[in-house]
């Protein structure tokens, strides 16, 4: 059997019980109860839209400026601007990606590898081409090129225009990879890009060309299993370094104008990570939230009180760190020790897709299809 065919046959079922961003039942540690918050913070829910429900994928809501961009499973692409629909478009197709916007198009995916362009104004289709290989991963979008990442490790550049394809970046991939949700940061220059093997890239935007690679961890063991060390989820950078979490691996740090190694630390996450302007925050294979020094990946604090609960990437936002789980509940950390000190519960339904800030408010969309946005004071 080929490798190749081997990855395909196995990653998918590997997935399941490795990497909770895909499937966040597999586990074999029952959620934890949730103890009372002494005087916890106040949280609101500012609106609640509902798209439709995600089903097996992971699909991110884009956010532009005022507006943010949904979709669901059965093809449904919606526009919210202040809790209000402005429009709502059925592509009559399976979506598994999405979404990706730059406040001009909307870009979503299929299983098929189809990736659909809509016009940002008013949700018409402006163009459909195919990439041969699935897609689970929201589009990179800006005023001049469309990144789409499909699951065999290729990455492919669109002209936003008309769909027309300028470049493709391709690496060889390991026996045994996990299957995974992990898109790419269009950011300057460069287009950043976790792969398996443990392996940070940064690509020409202009050609698709290396422009460096960095280890954020090496593939150890003696199967197959034991040696995936692939990073399943975002890279996270500063205007000089871009850091990223490896499965099985390590949390690196990287110089982001050569890629040389800036620090490096044992500590296994599918997750992914967050980033402030002197902390990186990483959420463990256990449960537990790390918050590490950005100059040197010292530890500041761990958070273990929601072992179980499979809490997500976390997010930096404002004083707080916040992490929703496979519930839907959305937990607050205090950022400088990491206390847990609120919650919003939502409609009970596991937050797959990272939580993102929309303006002053926090972002999610839920696995049942509500999008919410929320105020914590």
């Amino acid at each position: 059997m080929k490798p190749r065919t081997l990855a395909l046959l196995l990653s998918a079922s590997f997935f399941l019980g490795a990497c909770s961003s895909l499937n966040p039942f597999a586990t074999g540690v029952k959620a934890g109860a949730l103890k009372p918050i002494d005087k916890p913070v106040s949280t609101s829910e500012i609106w609640r839209v509902k798209v439709g429900d995600s089903e097996r994928f992971v699909l991110k809501p884009a956010v532009v400026e005022k507006a943010v961009f949904a979709a669901s499973a059965d093809g449904r692409v919606v526009r919210i601007e202040g809790g209000r629909e402005v429009w709502r478009s059925s592509l009559r197709v399976t979506l598994s990606a999405g979404v990706g916007s730059d406040g001009r198009i909307v870009v979503v995916s299929t299983p098929k590898g189809e990736v659909i362009a809509l016009d940002a104004s008013n949700g018409q289709e402006r163009w459909r081409v195919a990439v041969n290989g699935e897609v689970l991963a929201a589009a990179a979008v800006s005023d001049n090129l469309v990144v789409v990442r499909s699951t065999d490790s290729r990455l492919f550049g669109l002209d936003p225009a008309d769909g027309r394809r300028r470049w493709v970046y391709q690496r060889a991939v390991p026996a045994l990879s996990l299957r995974n949700a992990a898109g790419v940061v269009m950011e300057g220059s460069a287009i950043f890009a976790g792969f398996p093997g443990g392996k940070l890239v940064a690509v020409s935007p202009a050609n698709g060309t290396l422009l460096w690679e960095g280890t954020v961890a090496v593939p150890r063991g003696a199967t197959e299993l034991e040696r995936v060390s692939d990073i399943t989820s975002l890279p996270v950078l500063t205007p000089r370094a871009g850091c990223a979490a490896a499965y099985q691996g390590r949390i690196a740090c990287f110089d982001l104008s050569n890629g040389s190694n800036l620090w490096n630390r044992e500590l296994s996450s599918s997750r992914g990570l967050d980033i402030d302007a002197r902390n990186v925050f990483v959420t463990d294979e256990k449960g537990a939230v790390h918050a590490l020094d950005l100059s040197n990946g010292a530890s500041l604090w761990k958070q273990d009180q929601l072992a179980g609960r499979n809490p997500g990437r976390p997010l930096a936002f404002g004083e707080f760190v916040v992490v929703a789980d496979r519930e839907g509940v959305v937990h607050f950390l205090r950022k400088e020790d990491g206390a847990l000190v609120g919650r919003h519960k939502t409609d009970a339904s596991p937050v797959l897709a990272d939580l993102q800030r929309s303006g002053e408010s926090l972002l999610l969309q839920t696995k049942d299809g509500s999008v919410y946005a929320l105020g914590v004071q």
